[in-house]
């Protein structure tokens, strides 16, 4: 017995264990699926398919055809081509069964799959599984947590902020010095110099040592620091 089947848009004469490769199917190797569109069976000839006739087949593996090459050239002004290769999806099928009646009570799922293909409906006689029932949603917190009051924070007091040691009151202004600013007089307060009077005492190694620790190379003579800290001192 030979039936003539259609699936993916194509006519294939089958018999019982027969090897084929067709459009592919939404099925993993090992399911069992029965085409329902069966053009002619047993040298009956349907219009347009043969009535409750069916095609069962066992799915071997899902592979891919030969890889084909496609070349596209334009040839104008803005020129272009394009080489694609593709290899086309496809399902190895084992003919198990060909059924010239009752294929509707097979219990069967119907060839589901592959470009062009007529999805037969699957067999309403077929058993459905039941949806499995979704799991109770975890309790919420526990309420005595939730009831729980948080703890306030307690505000930390802040730290007062330190006041400024008070200017002392023996320094003098040691900017009505000419040539002496405030970067100056804070060098100087660094070393202890605090009043007129210490910078009149200076002998000429303190100047030396003083030009070499603020870095003025002489400045202090040619703006004649212990003359001016002299008259400042006596006010």
């Amino acid at each position: 017995m030979f039936a003539v089947l259609k699936t993916g848009g194509k006519q294939y004469k089958v018999a019982s264990g027969d090897v084929l490769r067709v459009e592919k199917l939404d099925a993993a190797a090992g399911d069992k699926v029965q085409f329902n569109e069966i053009l002619m069976v047993d040298g009956e000839v349907g219009a347009p398919f043969v009535k409750d006739a069916g095609v069962q087949a066992e799915v071997i593996d899902q592979i891919k055809g030969v890889k084909t090459i496609n070349f596209v050239k334009r040839r104008r002004k803005h020129s272009s081509k394009r080489t694609k290769g593709h290899r086309q999806q496809l399902t190895l099928l084992r003919v198990t069964d060909i059924l010239a009646k009752g294929a509707g009570k097979s219990g069967v799922k119907a060839a589901i799959g592959g470009a062009g293909v007529s999805v037969a409906a699957l067999d309403a006689a077929a058993p459905k599984k039941a949806a499995p029932k979704k799991a109770a949603a975890k309790p919420a917190a526990k309420a005595e947590k939730a009831a729980a009051p948080k703890a306030e924070k307690k505000a930390a007091p802040k730290k007062a902020a330190p006041k400024k040691a008070a200017a002392k009151s023996d320094a003098d202004d040691l900017t009505q010095i000419s040539g002496v600013g405030p970067v100056i007089v804070k060098k100087l307060n660094d070393l202890g110099v605090t009043t007129f009077a210490q910078i009149a005492a200076w002998s000429k190694d303190d100047i030396a040592a003083m030009d070499e620790k603020l870095n003025f190379k002489g400045r202090i003579d040619r703006d004649d620091w212990l003359k001016q800290a002299k008259k400042l001192a006596k006010g």
